[in-house]
C-alpha cells in the first residue's frame, strides 16, 4: 500500500509502517518490531514517536535495501497486535542511513526554536522523553548494552546451564536463551508465521525459556529449522530444541 496513497515510492533501506495498535506501549512496540523484522536482516534503528500525530506509526531502518524489500513483501498485512500492518518505503532517508553512507549533515535546530518552541521547557530531563532514559533504550534497540535492570547479573547468568532438549521430533518446541523482556505476544507473532501454529507458553518465574506448540511434528520442525539461533534481540540468539516427550 502506498504511503499517503499517491505514487509508488522507490525502494530504500527504511520502511514506513502504519495502522499499528496505538494501545501498545512504546518500549514494547519497538522491541516487538525488532523481534519480527530482524529475521530479514540487520536493523540500524527503529523510530516511533509518542505524540498524538505519530501514534500508530513507526520506521524500521535496515542496513541494506534487499533486507527492507524482503521484509516489506513478507510482512505486508501481517497481524501485529491484532491489526494488519500497512508497510511502504519511507519518503526520506533516515539519519542512520545517511551516517552510514557519508551523506549525513546536522540539521539546523534554530528553526525549531521559534514560536512556542522558544519558551523554555521547565520539565525535568526524564519528563522530556530525552537524555539518559531515551539514550539507554536506543542503545538496546541498535545493538549496544542493555539498560540497567534489563539483563541478569553476570554471576546469575554464569551458573545457569542450558537445559538439554530432545533430538526426537515433537510438535512442541522448547525455547531457551530468551531475553528478559520477552513476552508471550512477541513469541506468538514470531511463530504464527509458520503453518500449524497453536500456542505459546511462558514458564512462570523464568524469563529465559518457553514452549511453542504446533499441530504436528513436521510443522514444528519447519519452524525450528527457520528460527533456531534467531536473534530475538541483538544479544540473544534463541536456542530451539524439541520438547521431551
Amino acid at each position: 500500500m502506498n504511503q499517503g496513497g499517491v505514487l509508488p515510492l522507490p525502494p530504500c533501506q527504511t520502511l514506513y509502517i502504519n495502522n499499528l495498535n496505538e494501545k501498545v506501549k512504546m518500549e514494547e512496540l519497538k522491541k516487538s518490531l525488532y523481534a519480527i523484522f530482524s529475521q530479514f536482516g540487520e536493523i540500524l534503528e527503529i523510530v516511533a514517536g509518542k505524540s498524538l500525530k505519530a501514534r500508530g506509526q513507526a520506521f524500521v531502518v535496515f542496513k541494506d535495501i534487499n533486507s527492507a524489500s524482503n521484509a516489506l513483501r513478507s510482512m505486508q498485512g501481517f497481524p501485529f497486535y491484532e491489526k494488519p500492518m500497512r508497510i511502504n518505503y519511507a519518503k526520506k532517508k533516515s539519519d542512520a542511513v545517511a551516517k552510514l553512507d557519508g551523506t549525513y549533515t546536522a540539521k539546523d535546530k534554530s528553526k525549531f526554536t521559534k514560536g512556542a518552541g522558544a519558551v523554555k521547557d521547565k520539565r525535568k530531563p526524564h519528563e522530556q522523553g530525552g537524555t539518559e532514559p531515551k539514550r539507554l533504550m536506543d542503545n538496546m534497540l541498535i545493538g549496544n548494552a542493555a539498560p540497567p535492570g534489563m539483563q541478569p547479573p553476570p554471576a546469575a547468568a554464569a551458573v545457569r546451564q542450558p537445559i538439554k532438549g530432545s533430538g526426537v521430533p515433537h510438535k512442541i518446541l522448547f525455547l531457551q536463551n530468551l531475553p528478559q523482556e520477552t513476552t508471550e505476544m512477541m513469541l506468538t507473532m514470531l511463530f504464527e508465521q509458520f503453518p500449524g501454529f497453536k500456542e505459546t507458553r511462558l514458564v512462570p518465574g523464568r524469563h529465559d525459556i518457553a514452549f511453542v506448540e504446533f499441530n504436528s511434528d513436521t510443522e514444528a520442525s519447519q519452524a525450528k529449522t527457520a528460527l533456531n539461533h534467531f536473534k530475538i534481540t541483538p544479544t540473544n540468539a534463541m536456542q530451539i530444541t524439541f520438547a521431551n516427550k
